[in-house]
């Protein structure tokens, strides 16, 4: 391996390992004793990659910052079905990763690992789901990966990675030699390839901070059409399905003596389900220092500003938004629709400038539109902006909003067509009261408002560059 360095983490989640027992994973074959899923917090690693919420990940961050991996590795043992594949893997070939490197993966990569696990004796397979729990027969289907799991999160810093998922009822012996295996003839394939790999990636960073990358539509949602879908050879086991008399759910039952070749419908395309121009630059308001900061932890370059600066950007206002009803990852996630809105707004000595025309882009996009599949948005760091802070006294508004409907007859129209549209508004004395409310120029101006500007004028942008410095 003359062309391979190997930048070694053991032992990630010390937390998890340390808590060692007989008892941690119920649905898996040893060894005897084995670690846990979470950190001492109880947050999962392998779902803050994004986010950055532990200091195991801010520092594994600043690691991978330094280091810029060409390639990377993230070895699992999974749960899921009953199959005859001792691992599958995932790799990032479904619009999220760069054009050249999917190529690369694709037409290189996957063909020769694939290869060579099969002349081993390791039956391989991609990493799927069934399309309903436990039944491979309603068909098979992947997509692209979410920044917060790690094969999703190098792909938006341009470089490939490999999920290795070992499956969780082969021995555990087997599972080693098939880690060990598929370890082996990835890096004999990076010994090969590392020229191309290095000069695909370093094309992958220029062409993703050029100005081209910013003059076409960047899908910031990617999802898997239900539509679109090949047929495949999938090597199950014989299983049934019975209603059980215990809990009266379905049952499946594996017969792993039973081997079952399979053709099944696999889903593996993906469609831009949300796709926008990203701006020249987004803007921070100071306040929202926090933001910046975990940027920062991902290897984007910032500046300040060092005046204060009032500039015509582009914007959401939120709608339709709806909280989790429990908690994820410690977070109170939120689902939400959203107009543009463009305005000019002032922003303190301070603000952060993150342009766009660097390498990293993508994880910009990924972390501040709203859209992105755990954006910082729908992980919670903005839920503030959802909440209403004043209100009006009932007996107030009452005779206000009669005064309203007074000087403005269409206003009228307007709350009697909503009271007939909306059997819910028209129960909710308060729902009604608030509506007028927000009708009046007391009206919060900043609610459902997102705080993070862009700015896609190159005028702007100039102008911006003269008056900011570096965040330290």
């Amino acid at each position: 391996l003359d062309n391979v360095s190997i930048l070694f983490v053991p032992i990630f989640n010390v937390d998890g390992h340390e808590r060692f027992g007989p008892y941690n994973r119920i649905n898996q074959n040893g060894p005897e004793e084995m670690g846990w899923r979470t950190n001492a917090l109880n947050l999962n690693l392998n779902r803050d990659f994004l986010k950055a919420d532990t200091p195991e990940m801010q520092q594994w961050l600043k690691m991978y910052s330094k280091w810029l991996p060409d390639f990377f590795i993230d070895i699992h043992t999974t749960d899921g079905a009953d199959y005859q594949y001792a691992l599958t893997y995932d790799i990032e070939v479904f619009g999220n990763l760069d054009s050249g490197l999917t190529r690369w993966l694709n037409t290189i990569y996957e063909p020769r690992v694939t290869k060579s696990m099969n002349e081993s004796g390791f039956l391989i397979f991609p990493y799927v789901q069934f399309r309903s729990w436990h039944d491979p027969r309603s068909g098979l289907q992947t997509g692209a990966a979410p920044p917060m799991i790690s094969q999703g999160y190098a792909a938006i810093q341009n470089r490939p990675a490999l999920l290795i998922e070992t499956h969780m009822l082969k021995d555990y012996k087997t599972r080693v030699d098939a880690t060990y295996s598929m370890i082996e003839y990835t890096l004999k394939v990076l010994n090969h390839q590392a020229g191309t790999l290095k000069t695909l990636i370093n094309m992958a960073d220029i062409s993703t901070a050029a100005e081209g990358f910013r003059s076409q539509k960047f899908p910031v949602l990617l999802k898997t059409s239900q539509k679109d879908s090949t047929m495949i050879k999938f090597e199950g086991y014989n299983y049934k399905n019975v209603k059980s008399d215990l809990t009266g759910g379905d049952w499946f039952i594996y017969d792993n003596q039973k081997p079952l070749s399979m053709t099944l419908p696999f889903f593996n395309t993906t469609y831009p389900a949300v796709e926008t121009y990203l701006p020249e630059a987004y803007i921070i308001p100071v306040e929202w220092k926090l933001i910046a900061e975990r940027l920062k932890l991902h290897g984007v370059k910032i500046d300040q500003l060092t005046e204060p600066a009032e500039i015509k950007v582009k914007s959401y206002k939120f709608r339709d938004y709806e909280f989790k009803k429990a908690p994820y990852e410690g977070r109170q996630m939120v689902t939400t629709k959203y107009d543009d809105i463009e305005e000019s707004r002032k922003f303190a000595k301070g603000s952060f400038i993150v342009l766009t025309d660097q390498r990293t882009a993508r994880v910009i996009a990924a972390a501040l539109e709203p859209a992105s599949a755990g954006s910082f948005v729908e992980w919670g760091f903005f839920n503030q902006v959802f909440e209403q802070k004043e209100y009006s006294e009932t007996y107030v508004m009452e005779t206000m909003a009669r005064e309203m409907m007074e000087k403005d007859p269409e206003l009228r129209k307007e709350f009697e067509a909503k009271k007939n549209s909306d059997p819910d508004f028209a129960k909710s004395q308060w729902n009604m009261l608030n509506w007028f409310y927000s009708k009046t120029p007391y009206w919060d101006n900043r609610f459902n408002i997102y705080p993070i500007g862009k700015v896609y004028d190159k005028t702007a942008i100039t102008f911006l560059r003269k008056i900011s410095l570096p965040m330290e």
